[in-house]
């Protein structure tokens, strides 16, 4: 092994050794694959960094219980489609991250670095937390409610959802069809972009991420303001302030997508009822009562009404590009508000059900707080399909909000 590549894993294992027994963002690393595969990485893009996935994604060396004791030590035959284009890269897989049961609200062991007493958010909770602390480079995460976005904005971090279908799907547990989508976790945005490179293809294509400024800038508040805290509140007025002193700002007023976090809940929940079909019928007592209500939820849900909601979701949608003819990005909440005590669970999905069921490309973005300092993330938006453009005027906004704070065991 060369002294460059051992000198990688020694960083890997050396901030697993200092951070994994308080954070527990892995369900599953072994040192000696770490440094096996450090030594034997690709050359590419991504050689030198590291990556954490999470564990509804399919990898050949590491089992893959998707948060589930039904899968516990179930090992796949071949890792998933993204695992395998970030190796060949030359990203290195540390391991598997904890995700919630099956991405959807049981928790699993995994701590917030800012507070140890509260959640990371979920579901993808562990690729969070090992990022916050330097544990990886890049965490693979997923979104089918608000999966990526709210603990990207609980554990200070840049989380990219791109636009639905920009990466490919296979080998990942799937829960609600329309809606799952593949994204990254990464400290900054230049990371992020860096990983779309390699995950948008085939063939790893150079990033050419330059950040940008963009013309326009509507803030959004969203329909359901009022259930913000006031961190949210605050954090989402000082955004646009700041970025009021560069661009043109504007308040937009969506109360025409009130109904999208009904609409969003209906079609994941029929769909979920159908995607966990063998889990509810042979392994129910397995299962715990938040994913047994939510499938027995989605039983209840006729055909009709499921494609009634499909229908209203594309209408939706397109109301949502006409509106795209006059900004640039939107900003908008990335969660409720500062990170919620463990006990009361993972946080609400409610600031990403609309843009989950519009599909859109959306960045979170660190660096504002709460009054107690705990990271508090808002959330930019774009067009459908202008993952890149989001991307680069993202990398511009996060040079004019405060640099992301450190978590105080990492200070």
């Amino acid at each position: 092994m060369s002294e460059t590549r051992a000198a990688m894993a020694s960083k890997i294992l050396n901030g697993i050794e200092k951070y994994e027994p308080q954070v527990k963002a892995f369900t599953s690393y072994d040192p000696v694959r770490i440094r096996q595969d450090a030594d034997m990485a690709s050359p590419g893009p991504l050689l030198g960094m590291s990556v954490g996935v999470k564990d509804i994604i399919d990898t050949v060396h590491y089992p893959t219980s998707h948060g589930s004791p039904i899968y516990a030590g179930y090992h796949a035959p071949s890792d998933a489609a993204c695992v395998t284009q970030l190796k060949t890269a030359g990203a290195v897989c540390v391991g598997k991250t904890v995700t919630t049961e099956f991405a959807f609200f049981s928790p699993g062991p995994t701590v917030n670095p800012y507070d140890v007493a509260r959640t990371p958010g979920g579901s993808s909770s562990g690729s969070a937390a090992a990022v916050a602390v330097g544990m990886v480079d890049i965490g693979l995460a997923s979104q089918t409610a608000a999966s990526l976005t709210r603990p990207a904005s609980y554990c200070g971090i840049v989380g990219f959802k791109p636009s639905y279908g920009r990466y490919a799907a296979a080998g990942i547990k799937s829960l609600a069809p329309s809606f799952d989508t593949l994204g990254t976790m990464t400290r900054d945005v230049a990371t992020a972009a860096l990983a779309d490179g390699v995950l948008k293809g085939p063939t790893a294509v150079p990033s050419t991420f330059k950040p940008q400024r963009p013309s326009t800038i509507g803030i959004c508040r969203t329909p359901h303001w009022d259930a913000a805290e006031e961190a949210t509140q605050k954090a989402i007025e000082k955004a646009g302030v700041l970025f009021s002193e560069e661009v043109q700002v504007t308040y937009i007023d969506l109360e025409d997508f009130a109904e999208a976090a009904d609409l969003h809940i209906t079609i994941m929940s029929y769909e979920a009822a159908q995607a966990l079909g063998w889990e509810y019928a042979d392994r129910r007592p397995l299962l715990s009562s938040q994913i047994v209500g939510l499938l027995e939820a989605g039983k209840q849900i006729d055909y009709a009404t499921y494609r009634a909601a499909l229908a209203r979701a594309e209408e939706l949608r397109c109301l949502m590009a006409d509106i795209f003819a006059n900004y640039d990005v939107l900003v908008a909440p990335a969660a409720p508000g500062e990170a919620p005590l463990a006990e009361s669970g993972t946080g609400s999905p409610l600031f990403s059900r609309l843009w989950t069921l519009l599909r859109l490309p959306t960045v979170t973005l660190p660096g504002l707080t709460s009054s107690s300092g705990l990271p508090v993330g808002v959330q930019l938006l774009s067009a459908y399909g202008t993952d890149e453009d989001l991307l680069n005027w993202a990398g511009w906004a996060e040079t004019i909000l405060p640099p992301r704070p450190f978590p105080s065991m990492c200070i």
